[in-house]
């Protein structure tokens, strides 16, 4: 909301143009969403209670577990609606839902959020601990991830490389030779029409010293900034001038959905105009493969991408599955999960900004993703909303989140690692989520192979409490260790 009323009232007050900034719609959604979190949280705990739905604690298999966690049963759970509402309330008056990457991530939230809610619900209505059964959970799960994975496969949220990049340019004498000579002539080219679309300035100098741009770094900013330009604008391909080409199936492709709707996106133009300029300038501007957003980065390496197809699809789901069960498997402990949760938003926050600027990303040999700025709002949002429910939920809790925060939160931070593309990333990120998860499938595998156990009780952080660890210090020695690494995950952008 604020977003557009900033639009509406720019030409009257310019200094509403704030409201329009990333960065502020980013700290205003986090303020928002803790406050709006701090003034209905208790007015929700006390319904909670007042509805009798509060956590049960089974007393099976590990008595001295139960002993320690005993005086929690009946804290009202289900508080993870407290953070949904909060992050959508917030989003709706900071964020842009004209962008498709933030509907989504909204979707996600919200659609997992209520699954975890029908889990909850059941094991209120049965008093007892267990509720939705496991293949129910992953069927939805499932779904969840299948319409994520369709979606980012037929409507790519990014391209290879669209703007031309100082690296992108293999030889600028050659190039700027060639735009001068082309540019002079009388006969139609792919060069004159670029030329065309430069500003006059610079096809002066261009003109009178091409040199200046081999050896000038300070000229070959200025004209690839130029060319850049140009490239943006929405009719460079023209038959008359282009025709002669020798396109990829790729640029066939964007030439045909332009001519069947009559304009491509922002994002299709300027990777159509960067395909013809590849044709044009083959000895000169670096080939870009198609199909980037199926590929996936390799974290710590420059360029080294996996490419998938069709399959990547596949690992969408299985990061929508992997990333919300293990959020779930960590809320064992009072604020664990949502303070875990919380150090890999901070990370891909900063990341879905850094991969939305053409500039960043292209210094960091990151994919560019144009459209991820708003998942920053998104981030922000959220964050805010998992502050304000730590408020709440630090020892001893007033209320938990139960599958409905764990699932809703998980799934967050899955898809955001999808649609900033740095899906790999995530095993850094969420590194804590990581060991939680491990230590399931470790500890099972380990009794079903050996008969034996590795832990005293898995997650990781029960095999703690069992130790001798009091519940607040295991929670915030888990939270430096969430800390760590999201931080190595920052600090590893730059190894590239």
């Amino acid at each position: 909301m604020f977003y557009y009323l900033g639009e509406a009232l720019v030409p009257y007050v310019s200094a509403f143009n704030v409201l329009t900034y990333i960065t502020v719609r980013t700290g205003g959604a986090a303020v928002t969403a803790f406050l709006v979190t701090l003034a209905i949280g208790p007015a929700l705990i006390r319904r909670l209670q007042q509805l009798k739905i509060g956590q049960y604690i089974r007393e099976e298999h590990v008595t001295d577990l139960h002993s320690l966690h005993k005086s929690k049963a009946g804290t009202p759970t289900m508080g993870g609606t407290l953070i949904i509402a909060s992050t959508v309330v917030s989003l709706i008056l900071w964020g842009r839902f004209t962008n498709e990457l933030l509907l989504l991530a909204t979707f996600v939230l919200c659609v997992l959020g209520g699954i975890g809610f029908l889990d909850d619900y059941i094991k209120i209505r049965r008093k007892h601990n267990l509720g939705l059964t496991a293949k129910a959970k992953f069927v939805g799960q499932i779904a969840v991830g299948l319409l994520l994975g369709l979606y980012a496969f037929y409507n790519p949220i990014t391209m290879s490389a669209t703007y031309v990049a100082e690296r992108d340019v293999t030889d600028w004498r050659t190039l700027v030779s060639s735009l001068v000579q082309q540019g002079l002539s009388d006969v139609p080219s792919p060069g004159k029409r670029f030329w065309q679309l430069l500003p006059a300035e610079v096809r002066i100098r261009a003109e009178q010293n091409p040199w200046e741009f081999a050896w000038n770094e300070l000229a070959r900013e200025e004209f690839r900034k130029a060319l850049n330009a140009a490239m943006a604008q929405p009719d460079v391909y023209t038959a008359e001038s282009m025709g002669s080409l020798v396109l990829t199936a790729e640029a066939h492709q964007l030439l045909s959905a332009k001519r069947a709707s009559g304009s491509l996106s922002e994002l299709e133009r300027v990777r159509l105009n960067r395909l013809l300029l590849e044709a044009a300038f083959s000895d000169s501007i670096v080939s870009t493969p198609p199909g980037l957003h199926t590929k996936v980065e390799v974290p710590g390496f420059r360029r080294v991408l996996i490419p998938l197809g069709g399959v990547y699809v596949l690992l969408v789901v299985l990061i929508l599955v992997s990333s919300s069960n293990a959020v779930n498997l960590t809320d064992g402990l009072d604020g664990l999960a949502v303070g875990a949760s919380i150090m890999s938003l901070l990370a891909y926050t900063a990341i879905a900004y850094v991969v939305s600027r053409a500039d960043w990303s292209q210094y960091l040999f990151l994919i560019y993703v144009p459209k991820a700025a708003e998942l920053t709002v998104f981030g922000g949002a959220l964050l805010g909303a998992g502050l304000g429910f730590l408020w709440f939920n630090c020892h001893p809790a007033e209320v938990f989140m139960g599958d409905t925060g764990s699932l809703a939160l998980g799934g967050a931070i899955g898809t955001m690692a999808v649609l900033t593309k740095q899906e790999l990333l995530l095993v850094v990120v969420g590194g804590l989520f990581v060991v939680e998860a491990l230590s399931v499938v470790l500890q099972v595998a380990s009794f079903k192979l050996r008969g034996k156990r590795i832990f005293r009780m898995a997650p990781i952080h029960h095999h703690f409490e069992l130790l001798g660890w009091s519940e607040t210090k295991v929670t915030i020695r888990f939270w430096i260790v969430a800390l760590i690494f999201a931080l190595m995950s920052l600090g590893g952008l730059k190894l590239r």
